[in-house]
């Protein structure tokens, strides 16, 4: 369970180093049979050691020491609706997350896996932390493995937290660039 933990670790420093997540936002999971693995609450994913991980059951009992992320209960609908997810990454990433704060819909691009629509899937706002959001969340996800928060940010789901964290940077990349297109876009000529 060591070696897994520090998987969870490695992912949660690496978003943070990328700047997908800052100051004590985001979060991160992994399933381990009936197990879950997750990051806690109130404390930065850059300086996270193994006491820190909190494991829960699928009912959301905790196992160990700690208190989980305040957003466990949308990580265990998830898991629980998909048992092909063994992996959650929620970054609040600012080009994402700038999307999600506005009317513009991230386009879907090749090799984001499971999406068939033109237009990544979000879900409306729901206030972070509650049941709401969690029901909402692993509803609106359905089949894809990238959600979109309004108001909020994103998850990536995958089947290992390298994937999953992976597909939150491409998502950051393709808002970063899709930003960059609207911009380039609405500028006058400069000639």
């Amino acid at each position: 369970m060591k070696k897994n933990i520090q998987q969870i670790i490695n992912v949660s420093n690496e978003i943070y180093n990328k700047g997908l997540v800052s100051g004590k936002s985001g979060n991160v999971s992994a399933r381990f049979g009936n197990v879950i693995a997750i990051t806690p609450t109130l404390k930065s994913l850059s300086d996270l050691k193994q006491k820190d991980i909190v494991l829960v059951d699928l009912k959301g009992n905790v196992l160990t020491e700690g208190k989980p992320s305040s957003e466990v209960n949308m990580h265990l609908e998830i898991y629980k609706k998909r048992s092909d997810v063994n992996a959650i990454v929620h970054t609040h990433s600012p080009y994402a997350t700038g999307f999600a704060f506005s009317d513009k819909k991230l386009k879907r691009l090749e090799g984001f896996g499971k999406i068939k629509e033109p237009y990544l899937p979000f879900i409306e706002y729901e206030k972070p932390g509650t049941d709401e959001l969690a029901k909402s969340a692993s509803e609106g996800l359905g089949e894809s493995d990238v959600l979109i928060l309004k108001n909020h940010g994103v998850i990536c789901v995958n089947e290992n937290l390298k994937e999953a964290m992976l597909l939150a940077v491409f998502v950051e990349e393709t808002a970063k660039t899709q930003f960059i297109s609207y911009m380039l876009n609405s500028a006058e000529d400069i000639d």
